[in-house]
């Protein structure tokens, strides 16, 4: 990297409040809510490695998202509350980048997984025929394989366009992690070319997928809306619990980078919601809306209290 292209070694975090009180509150309650997403999204790959009964495909893709929030989750969060405790709110130019890459490799990979989790529930609900043949183990693997060459494709981009600006001054970060919308505005250059890079690259790539799996979730829950099987009362769940996931994860991500000069509290409110609420997301709509992963939770369970004793196998 060419010195000479950046004075600046390091930012200042300013996070989410100046406030004691307010910083002892986001302490808890992030440390909460970290602890609870690394949990919750253990305990799906634990349970679906362990039932048999759900190794399938939708399972399989479900896995990999709770790998990704768990990922997601841990990017910054783990800094910013220790940063509440020791007041060290500093972060070097070099790590600075790396939030800035792994939040888009893990946030581009995710958005790739949704799709290829909405293209799951579309063959299984409205080509069931097919489903066995389109959607292979070997596909499976292909998809996740792909999502993550597409996240690291895009993050990459979002580095190169970082490590090409010049920092020659300000160098506080009105934010609690590095992100292009909020680093980009400390460059010593017009921002306003900027703006529109991060709006062609990630906003308009945001909001095409979310179309786009808005669309074909549509299609999906017409089809189930003409059936009135207990099976179709259960795909409908299923891909009530995916629109939401896909709604709550989007929504912010499209309104921070299709606008990207938003007010500083706002797009701080959205970045909590997408870095430390959506990632806990997953455990709870997929465990407290799915009967079949609580059952095989509560085999597991079982199977851990009662290692002597074998129960029956039931798959519902």
């Amino acid at each position: 990297m060419d010195e000479t292209n950046k004075s600046v070694s390091e930012f200042v975090l300013l996070g989410l409040s100046k406030s004691w009180e307010l910083q002892l509150f986001f302490f808890m309650v992030f440390s909460l809510f970290y602890v609870a997403t690394i949990i919750g999204n253990s305990l799906i790959v634990i349970t679906v490695i362990a039932d048999s009964h759900l190794h399938s495909p939708m399972y399989f893709l479900l896995t990999n998202l709770s790998i990704i929030d768990m990922s997601l989750a841990s990017f910054a969060t783990p800094k910013m509350v220790t940063d509440y405790l020791t007041g060290h709110k500093t972060i070097s130019f070099d790590g600075c980048i790396t939030q800035i890459f792994f939040l888009h490799l893990f946030t581009g990979t995710e958005i790739i997984l949704l799709m290829a989790m909405s293209f799951d529930r579309y063959i299984a609900i409205c080509k069931p025929l097919r489903y066995a043949s389109v959607i292979s183990p070997w596909v499976c693997v292909a998809l996740v394989v792909a999502s993550w060459i597409v996240g690291v494709m895009h993050s990459m981009s979002q580095v190169i366009f970082a490590l090409t600006l010049p920092f020659c001054g300000p160098n506080e970060v009105d934010s609690f992690f590095c992100d292009l919308p909020v680093v980009f505005q400390l460059a010593c250059v017009d921002t306003y070319v900027l703006g529109l890079f991060m709006i062609s690259t990630s906003g308009i790539i945001a909001l095409s997928c979310f179309i786009i799996l808005f669309n074909s979730y549509v299609i999906v829950l017409v089809t189930i809306k003409h059936h009135s099987s207990k099976g179709s009362s259960k795909a409908l769940t299923t891909c009530t619990a995916h629109f939401i996931v896909v709604f709550m994860f989007f929504g912010p991500c499209i309104l921070i980078y299709m606008w990207p000069l938003n007010s500083f509290l706002i797009d701080k409110i959205l970045s909590v919601f997408y870095t430390i609420f959506t990632p806990i997301l997953n455990p709870v709509i997929y465990t407290l809306r799915n009967q079949e992963v609580k059952t095989a939770m509560r085999k597991l369970k079982n199977r851990l209290l009662n290692p002597n004793k074998t129960t029956p196998l039931h798959y519902f």
